[in-house]
């Protein structure tokens, strides 16, 4: 069982900056592929960035390439999401999730590969 708490949301001006944390109580972290999905009011949740157990890869959507960073930190067990020039378009419920890639080091799109969520955080960005 994995258990994945996000934190770092908040208000923030359009044109501003904010990092998520998501900490992963789980022993074999490094054999997870970790995501960040997004989802508005009225909106499908959909993957924002992703990357490889080991950091070898990474996958960003079109619309933050260029302004979010993923990173993460075996040692810590934690995964990171650097956000900055934020647009209001960007508000959502961030959640991070956690895919079992033990054989290769791959980057899922498909969230039903994805089997472990957080609880959600909530990013506002003002215009």
């Amino acid at each position: 069982q994995v258990q994945l708490v996000e934190s770092g949301g908040g208000l923030v001006q359009a044109g501003g900056s904010l990092r998520l944390s998501c900490a992963a109580s789980v022993r074999t972290f490094s054999t997870y592929a970790m995501g960040w999905f997004r989802q508005a009011p009225g909106k499908e949740r959909d993957l924002v960035s992703s990357i490889s157990r080991n950091s070898e890869n990474t996958y960003y959507t079109d619309s933050v390439k260029g302004r979010f960073t993923i990173s993460r930190d075996n040692a810590k067990n934690t995964v990171y999401l650097q956000m900055n020039s934020l647009k209001p378009e960007d508000t959502a419920v961030y959640y991070c999730a956690a895919a079992w890639t033990p054989v290769a080091p791959r980057t899922p799109v498909d969230p039903n590969e994805y089997k472990y969520w957080g609880q959600g955080t909530q990013v506002t960005v003002s215009s």
